[in-house]
């Protein structure tokens, strides 16, 4: 083979990019280069269970970056076989990462926006549909990251023997790798932006407050901020009703004995039961949710919100904002709309709404004319999404810093439009991935419309801009004007469209969610109001 015939074989098969561990080989697609699956830590296996991720290892020759890494082991939920179908569920090489980029001048310096997925810390991996990112590259010369992290009881439970937030850890690390070997990929170090959605935004969140992540972005989007944080003692003792389902004490040590993937039996279970624990586990137990960031004092020393109010991410750039109808998408999943009780409103509103009965009183007399159904839904959205976003917002302006805010009001097309602006939608969007979101469930049985696209572009646009520019498009946020981009069909800019919902969550902190007192025996309470008994999907 003569010298251009073999430079001919190289360049048709695929870029090649040098890391600090290796060469990979990615493909040439719709004017990208991609990367897939180059490993960011070794393998969290063996002696490296339930322990922070460690470098990878290095390798020789070029390794083939094609294919997705398996994702983490996980409650599969409604997503079932996408998951099965990103890699060999038998692979431990969890902690990978992908990198799309314009093949222009790959010498360029681009932003690089950072993906974090979402799944209630317990689900979800980088090579989901929903999440391929070619469109944001392409139609915003940006590189884009995506990557996998340890989700469930792998990434989240509070074991002894282990740090916490082990999933948060593997996002560092993640953030680490893209600050050493973005530049081979086209992407500047210095102008990193990290976006995610649902827990994914909770991730951001936890990282904008997390002394080990300082430095390593410049600017953070939170879509769809959860409120739900664990103080360590609530953490603890969910891990210690965790392990004893799989008959086990808990500490690193003793689960570390059960394959990851016998434990995901063990935390379904768990989650089945916690309406049963509303007495100790408070507001957390009717999530069924049994993960989330621990406000551990060390790796997450305080919530975001005392974080940002105290001024520790004054220096980031931020974007935040919610979907109108949120927890629409969980009601009609759960199979609960147009069928919630005034006796089920009333133990919600008191459960959720600050302040208890006070807090009930309240919510029926800003919304009088809220149906039992609608009121429930709003609580339920205010509570666990938007009041959270907003006061993000808040928190980043008493620190001293700047924020853009935005809400989302486009119902999604799907089912005759019964969803509204509900809970991921906005991904829908972004990455123009419109009928992989939620099982198609978001666009079932409806066109994407031109008006649909275009603000699809919109979406896409604003993001990239803010992450090239720190400017999404429209004002700041602010305690007087309170300008919010309201992203629907004819986009505007307007005050926040909620005062009077607003007004009742007002001084409210989101503290770490509590430990109570003493526990009643399983499957009491067991018609309890919160969160549906369904798995999320984002």
């Amino acid at each position: 083979m003569t010298t251009s015939e073999s430079q001919h074989r190289a360049e048709t098969a695929g870029p090649v990019v040098r890391t600090a561990t290796g060469a990979v080989r990615g493909r040439h697609e719709d004017s990208l280069a991609v990367f897939r699956g180059i490993p960011f830590a070794e393998p969290p296996v063996g002696e490296a269970r339930f322990q922070a991720p460690r470098p990878a290892r290095p390798w020789s020759g070029t390794r083939e970056a094609y294919a997705f890494g398996p994702p983490p082991p996980q409650d599969l939920g409604v997503q079932g076989n996408a998951v099965a179908a990103a890699g060999d569920p038998a692979d431990d090489d969890w902690l990978t990462v992908n990198v799309w980029t314009p093949e222009a001048d790959r010498s360029a310096g681009r932003p690089v926006m950072v993906w974090i997925y979402g799944g209630s810390y317990k689900m979800g991996h980088a090579g989901q549909p929903s999440y391929d990112a070619r469109r944001i590259a392409r139609d915003g010369d940006v590189v884009v990251v995506t990557f996998n992290y340890r989700v469930g009881v792998e990434g989240f439970t509070h074991l002894d023997g282990a740090p916490a937030n082990r999933g948060l850890l593997d996002q560092v690390a993640a953030l680490e790798w893209v600050r050493e070997n973005i530049a081979g990929f086209g992407g500047d170090p210095e102008q990193v932006t990290v976006f995610g959605e649902s827990a994914g935004a909770g991730s951001v969140a936890s990282l904008l407050a997390m002394p080990r992540a300082r430095g390593l972005f410049r600017r953070a989007v939170a879509q769809s901020l959860p409120g739900t944080f664990f103080s360590d003692e609530l953490a603890r003792d969910m891990a210690a009703a965790l392990a004893a389902e799989a008959g086990l004490k808990p500490t690193a040590a003793d689960l570390a004995t059960v394959d990851p993937r016998q434990l995901i039996s063990a935390g379904q279970a768990l989650s089945a039961k916690m309406p049963g624990r509303i007495d100790s586990w408070g507001q957390a137990a009717p999530t069924v949710t049994p993960f989330a960031p621990i406000v551990d004092g060390d790796v997450l020393p305080t919530t975001p919100w005392q974080a940002l109010t105290a001024g520790a991410a004054r220096d980031v750039d931020l974007l935040v904002g919610h979907n109108r109808d949120e927890f629409r998408l969980f009601m009609a999943m759960g199979g609960m709309l147009g069928r919630i009780t005034d006796d089920r409103l009333t133990q919600t509103l008191r459960l959720l709404a600050p302040g208890g009965e006070a807090g009930e009183r309240a919510y029926r007399a800003a919304l009088p004319d809220a149906s039992p159904s609608d009121l429930f839904e709003r609580v339920q959205t205010d509570w666990l999404f938007a009041m959270p976003t907003l006061h993000l917002a808040e928190a980043q302006l008493t620190g001293g810093g700047s924020a853009h805010v935005y809400e989302l009001t486009l119902p999604a097309p799907g089912n005759g439009g019964v969803l509204g602006a509900c809970h991921a939608l906005d991904i829908a969007l972004l990455f123009g991935t419109y009928h992989a979101v939620v099982g198609g469930l978001l666009f079932a049985g409806a066109e994407v419309s031109a008006e649909t696209q275009e603000l699809s572009a919109l979406f896409r646009r604003s993001w990239t801009s803010f992450a090239r520019t720190g400017d999404p498009g429209w004002p700041v946020y602010d305690t007087e004007a309170r300008l919010v981009r309201i992203l629907d069909t004819a986009p505007t800019v307007t005050a926040y469209p909620h005062e009077r919902r607003r007004l009742l969550w007002e001084g409210y902190d989101f503290p770490a969610l509590p430990l109570l007192g003493q526990r009643l025996p399983m499957g009491s309470m067991s018609t309890c109001t919160g969160v549906p008994q369904i798995r999320s999907t984002s």
